[in-house]
């Protein structure tokens, strides 16, 4: 006897429902198979999933669109950051900046290391401390750095702080969406577990064969195991 599998993805969640309740309305009412109340609970809630799959696909949409232009706003406020601090450790080798100027940005005097930029989280806190400092030494009658200027510098820092938050709200956006589909997904296959369990009774008592295949028109999905001998 082969044994029937629930749906594992939410198209075919929909694709169920959608089948079940359609081939039992092409019945007159007195010879329907599902009852009444799960029908319209099952009608209800296939608004309501669909409604949902709907909403995470457009909030995992336009997270992804925004997601090739994030990166390349990273990658550019990360240049101009790493770049800035190059230039002030060289000016610092030169003599042309005293040492002990470094620590207004957060920097060792002693080394000539560049910070690591390897996560969002040091490039929001590293240009803010490099714009900060700059700004710093400028007021204490300091000779601005060229090539990069600090204004292109924060023109760089402050596209990407935007985008960022703004990728951060898509996130929660995607994640809230998941989250909504994900408890729907509980009910939507203890929805299809139930219609299945009713079309099932209803054909208990015909052949195998010929119950195998009602029940396959109202979506149950039927798998062999191996070995296991096909009704035909």
């Amino acid at each position: 006897m082969p044994y029937r599998r629930l749906p594992n993805t939410d198209a075919a969640r929909i694709k169920s429902l959608k089948c079940a309740l359609e081939q039992d309305l092409q019945l007159p009412f007195p010879n329907r198979m599902i009852s009444v109340e799960l029908m319209e609970t099952a009608g209800v809630f296939l608004s309501s999933f669909e409604g949902a799959r709907a909403e995470y696909d457009r909030a995992y949409t336009a997270q992804i669109n925004t997601s090739k232009s994030f990166q390349e706003l990273t990658k550019n406020a990360k240049l101009y950051i790493s770049h800035f601090i190059q230039v002030l450790n060289l000016s610092v080798v030169r003599k042309e900046i005293n040492s002990e100027l470094k620590s207004l940005y957060g920097l060792d005097p002693n080394s000539q290391q560049v910070p690591e930029l390897f996560s969002d989280a040091l490039v929001l806190e590293w240009g803010e401390k490099i714009i900060q400092g700059e700004k710093a030494r400028m007021t204490k009658g300091g000779t601005p750095l060229y090539n990069p200027t600090i204004a292109k510098v924060q023109v760089h820092y402050e596209m990407f702080k935007t985008a960022y938050h703004q990728q951060k709200v898509l996130q929660k956006n995607t994640a809230r969406a998941l989250s909504k589909l994900s408890s729907l997904r509980i009910k939507a296959d203890e929805i299809i577990c139930n219609i299945w369990n009713q079309i099932e009774s209803k054909y208990a008592d015909a052949e195998i064969k010929s119950r195998l295949d009602n029940c396959k028109k109202y979506g149950v999905v039927y798998y062999y195991r191996r070995g296991e001998k096909i009704c035909d």
